[in-house]
């Protein structure tokens, strides 16, 4: 079964486009674009991640207008008003509000954010602009906290205080010896210490070709280009490390692959009895990456890799982790290594501060000063 399989999206500049107008198009007076350029030019301008957002935010509101018995390009201030209370759980009083499944804060705004520029591009008012939709926003934030869901991290050793100390629990290490032996695993090993040296988003992972890569040198470690990623749309590009045990994984999965250029990391086909069919032609698509990584936490679990983590427990992880893990991961053991939070930045590519000293919050919890003081006298 092709990995791709569950993701059947269309990319590239002409399908984006098309995709947008004919959303669009649903809420425009007359199915008529006033400003079809304004609409060519978000197609290009944005993301292949803000496209499926901008797609999927407006099917549900559309689905939200439907039960509502309201004509979608005649929704009102007061239709998006019942939508922020549904979505926040505030309001379960109608068939269309229970219907409605309970969201967090940041993406009730994110809907809210692709709802309006869609009725802009259809040439309508916004009702998400009105005071009565912004109040509902900070009422639905203090009603469900405005604190995100974090994906856990997956760090090199796991979860311990001592760097130079055995692995424990959950861990990249556990995670690569968990790979199987065969060319699934080849590429699972790659791609976990391809995503652990760089701190990759998922876009920009399944984005690596081969003339991207360069080396190795005399010490056996290479260099990766990024050209492009969330934070650099410009594609000025950036450069991240390689190690020596991350050049040879790259090269055991190209000659088990048998592949020499093109995208680095394919789909692996597999036959229903889990052998090894064929190597896809086409890069990953960015959503199998943490399904990936949920099936190698699970792989540990069964070889028996996670110490006395009982059953409950992996499944606690697996519905946590994320293909966001092991950069939170790699955030935390930077800290944990003592490094200042601009050298977090530059090398893994974050622009907001803040996104990152979130990712510290918790190991900063356990190694700060009321940690240490509280250890100590409980050493008495």
């Amino acid at each position: 079964m092709a990995e791709n399989s569950l993701f059947p999206v269309a990319d590239g500049p002409d399908s984006a486009l098309q995709a947008i107008v004919s959303e669009v198009k649903a809420l425009a007076p007359q199915w008529a674009l006033l400003d079809p350029q304004l609409v060519a030019a978000a197609s290009r301008a944005w993301s292949a991640n803000t496209v499926r957002a901008f797609l999927s935010d407006l099917r549900l509101w559309d689905l939200w207008c439907r039960r509502s018995h309201v004509q979608t390009g005649a929704a009102t201030a007061q239709t998006v008003a019942g939508y922020v209370r549904a979505l926040s759980g505030e309001d379960i009083s109608t068939e269309a509000a229970r219907a409605t499944g309970a969201r967090s804060a940041a993406t009730i705004a994110r809907y809210l954010v692709h709802i309006g520029w869609a009725y802009r591009m259809a040439g309508r008012e916004d009702p998400t602009a009105a005071p009565l939709v912004r109040l509902e926003l900070k009422a639905a934030r203090k009603a469900v906290g405005v604190r995100q869901t974090q994906a856990r991290a997956i760090r090199f050793k796991g979860d311990v205080t001592d760097l130079d100390g055995p692995a424990a629990g959950v861990s990249l290490t556990a995670l690569i010896k968990a790979c199987r032996k065969d060319m699934l695993g080849a590429r699972d090993e790659a791609l976990l210490r391809v995503a652990y040296d760089t701190g990759c988003r998922r876009s920009e992972l399944v984005a690596i070709d081969f003339t991207h890569i360069d080396g190795p040198d005399e010490e056996g470690a290479g260099t990766l280009l990024i050209p492009k990623s969330k934070t650099d749309r410009e594609g000025q590009g950036a450069h991240a490390y390689l190690s020596p045990a991350t050049m040879r994984a790259i090269d055991r999965w190209r000659d088990r692959g048998g592949i020499s250029k093109g995208p680095l990391f394919r789909r692996v086909e597999t036959y229903f009895d889990g052998s090894v069919r064929s190597v896809g032609q086409g890069a990953l698509h960015p959503g199998t990456i943490g399904i990936i990584y949920k099936r190698l936490v699970r792989q540990a679990f069964e070889k028996n890799l996670l110490g006395a983590m009982g059953e409950k427990e992996v499944e606690r992880w697996v519905a946590a982790v994320s293909s966001h893990s092991i950069r939170v991961g790699v955030a935390q053991d930077n800290f944990a290594a003592g490094e200042s939070l601009p050298a977090i930045m530059q090398a893994y590519r974050w622009r907001d501060p803040n996104t990152v000293m979130r990712y510290g919050a918790k190991l900063a919890a356990k190694s700060g000063s009321s940690a240490r003081l509280a250890k100590r006298f409980a050493a008495e």
